[in-house]
């Protein structure tokens, strides 16, 4: 960890582009037409990616057991249904607290979950998710979405593919126009930087904004081993946050620890101070859609919520203690100290949010 924070050449951006999870997808049994059942399929599933974007690989291998009739395409894990607009890496990093490889997943297509999941039209969907959390991201960081929103449909479609490809040079290419990064302490330096055309007010300095999304998990107050931890047997258990961190330069300062990060971001579990109303100790929650496009998300509110943060203050903030915080694969508990802005511009994903998975003991 210590060697890549001092890296400024890219390459830990390269190393999370490149970052697979080793995957070994079995048919579920009710799906099974043929005898003898048909082996496990091995595959890759790319940190960044999606599990729909695999459908097609996979069911070609399993095709020739499949029942007839209209495919619903769903993964699970231990019995639990895979919210399929959430990374594979960091449904990974959430719910394999002792990570397993290869991480056994089991496929169905048959009997959608529409009670548990939202609906999931296979790529277009995770395009259409895509495009609605880099709008949010763009909204947190600049104010608004209009950057994204003027993109031209030829590189749109060109982004799409470089995040589906896992092409980090072809998404730069693009990416950069779009004036989203990096992260400074000042980012009016960082806009004047990549060229902007709006002049800057003599004095002015806007506040870096920070797309950051919390997966929150309750695990055994008195786990002593990760490994031990129970599963995760539904989505009440895990609290999905947005919550923008804001940054305003101050003269002296050399840089924001991640732990000082996350002390703002979820005082509930990091400061030692009594927990707080989230609105009282943190710039606004955004919603989990387009927030200058309300309602066009795919997800329905049960599906991206399933415990709000009240709810995470209400029954954990008393006695509560952070175990683990994985960002990318990476623990990073032992290594609070690192540059949150280092790890902001590293570490995020395409749609420009920083996705971080933090396991809190509680009674579960």
């Amino acid at each position: 960890m210590a060697a890549l924070a001092r890296d400024d050449g890219g390459e830990a951006a390269r190393r999370v582009w490149g970052g697979a999870v080793p995957l070994q997808v079995h048919l579920h049994d009710a799906d099974v037409t043929a005898l003898p059942p048909p082996p496990p399929y091995l595959t890759l599933g790319p940190r960044i990616g999606y599990l729909p974007l695999l459908v097609p690989i996979i069911k070609a291998h399993f095709s020739s057991t499949l029942p007839p009739g209209v495919d619903t395409v769903w993964f699970e894990y231990k019995g639990l249904p895979l919210k399929w607009y959430i990374p594979i890496g960091v449904l990974f990093d959430l719910l394999c607290a002792d990570p397993e490889r290869p991480w056994n997943l089991i496929v169905h297509f048959r009997g959608y979950p529409a009670e548990i999941l939202s609906p999931c039209e296979g790529e277009d969907s995770v395009k259409w998710n895509y495009n609605n959390s880099l709008k949010e991201a763009a909204f947190i960081i600049t104010g608004n979405s209009k950057n994204v929103m003027n993109m031209s449909q030829a590189d749109q479609a060109a982004m799409w593919e470089s995040v589906r490809k896992g092409d980090l040079d072809g998404y730069t290419n693009i990416s950069t126009r779009l004036k989203l990064g990096p992260f400074e302490e000042d980012w009016s330096a960082a806009e004047r930087q990549q060229g902007s055309d709006e002049p800057e007010s003599p004095g002015s300095s806007k506040p870096c904004r920070v797309p950051v999304r919390l997966y929150v998990r309750r695990v055994q107050e008195d786990l002593e081993y990760l490994e031990d931890a129970v599963d995760v047997s539904d989505w009440e258990s895990v609290s999905y946050i947005n919550r923008p961190f804001e940054i305003r330069k101050e003269e002296g300062r050399s840089y924001i620890t991640l732990e000082r990060a996350l002390e703002t971001l979820l005082p509930e579990f990091f400061s030692s101070k009594p927990a707080a109303r989230a609105a009282d100790t943190n710039p606004a929650e955004t919603p989990d859609s387009a927030l200058d496009d309300p309602g066009t998300s795919p997800r329905a509110s049960r599906d991206r919520d399933p415990a709000p943060a009240s709810r995470l203050q209400t029954d954990l903030a008393k006695n509560a203690r952070v175990k683990l915080v994985r960002v990318q694969g990476i623990d990073l508990e032992n290594n609070m100290d690192v540059p949150f802005l280092w790890v902001a511009n590293n570490l995020k994903n395409p749609e420009c949010y920083l996705h971080v998975c933090v396991y809190v003991g509680a009674g579960v």
